[in-house]
């Protein structure tokens, strides 16, 4: 008998269903979140498991690994992709685990990636410092606000991350301004520091790989999105085509049309966001430093506007780097935008 299993993962417990190919439900059970448990109600059925399917929620690592580690053959549901009949009445956690290993069975299942173990602490590190690149760049915002609304100043980003804390006292004559000005001059160094610490982390570990070179011999790409990219990629080739991967990165268009006309959108959130804001990023830094890319977002933004400008030109920096990856070669300008 084949069997197929599907676990509708939560915070805090599981719901496992588990059908065979005839699709006769044998299997269904809620359990806490503990692998222990859940290897157990497995068991009876791992000699004819084909597949155990996992939703890929935020918390998915310790049981996809947990899974791998005794042999079962696990694969990740995408579940911004799946589609589910909308005549339904009712569904609940029941219903999508034997879904999920159901669309298995049929061979129509969504899959996430399962990026590696061991290269998923890097990679989750980096994005953990782009969170406080956000959390740094509101501070100086609050900061230059606070000096606008308060001195008709307009002090630029760059001079706000020099300030130390006892510069406050030379900006405000209020002890409530000096107080708001060090606190937000605290956070910017604290972030500052935390945000160097990791990027010389990451950079010695990651600096023996071929993809991290290459990658900055694009135009407007440097340590830290070379980094990025290279990272949230994992394997290029799971993308079997350059289209694949560009609208992995969210540089393609989201829309649905019907006879002509545009009748809405698809999902535009399906897609890696992380990348897609590194190629944003290597487009504006590619403006300023080459003159072919100038060009092209010149004549894109003549068409149309800046926004769709620059995610043309996102797109075309993607594709580039998309072939940089998979043939191993260095960028060549002339290429891109001939």
């Amino acid at each position: 008998m084949e069997a197929y299993a599907g676990i509708d993962l939560h915070s805090s417990n599981s719901y496992i269903g588990i059908i065979d190919e005839q699709d006769r439900r044998h299997f269904s059970k809620r359990l806490p979140n503990s692998l222990t448990q859940i290897l157990v109600a497995l068991e009876p059925f791992k000699r004819d498991l084909e597949a155990v399917v996992v939703e890929s929620t935020y918390n998915w690592y310790w049981l996809v690994d947990g899974l791998q580690e005794e042999g079962y053959k696990v694969h990740l549901a995408n579940p911004s992709a799946i589609k589910q009949y909308e005549g339904l009445k009712h569904t609940d956690d029941k219903w999508d685990s034997f879904w999920l290993a159901h669309m298995k069975r049929l061979n129509i299942l969504p899959e996430g990636y399962i990026y590696p173990k061991e290269e998923r602490p890097i990679r989750d590190i980096l994005r953990r410092r782009l969170l406080f690149v956000r959390h740094r760049t509101a501070q100086i915002l609050s900061l230059q606000s606070t000096i606008s609304r308060n001195l008709a100043l307009k002090m630029s980003g760059s001079a706000i991350k020099k300030l130390k804390q006892e510069d406050a006292k030379d900006l405000f004559d209020s002890p409530f301004l000096v107080l708001t000005a060090k606190s937000n001059i605290a956070v910017i160094q604290f972030l500052t520091k935390t945000i160097k610490a990791i990027e010389n982390a990451v950079k010695s570990e990651a600096k023996l790989r071929k993809e991290f070179q290459l990658l900055k011999t694009i135009s407007g790409i440097g340590d830290i999105l070379s980094l990025t990219i290279m990272l949230e990629v994992g394997d290029i080739d799971r993308f079997p085509k350059v289209g694949n991967y560009s609208s992995y990165c969210r540089c393609v268009k989201s829309a649905r049309f019907s006879d002509g006309k545009k009748k809405g959108e698809n999902n535009r959130k399906n897609g890696n966001r992380y990348l897609s804001w590194a190629y944003v990023e290597a487009a504006h830094f590619a403006i300023r430093f080459s003159q072919e890319a100038q060009k092209f977002y010149q004549r894109k933004m003549a068409k149309t506007n800046k926004i769709v400008a620059i995610k043309a030109l996102s797109n075309k920096l993607a594709r580039a780097s998309y072939y940089i990856m998979r043939d191993q070669v260095a960028y060549d300008e002339s290429k891109l935008f001939s």
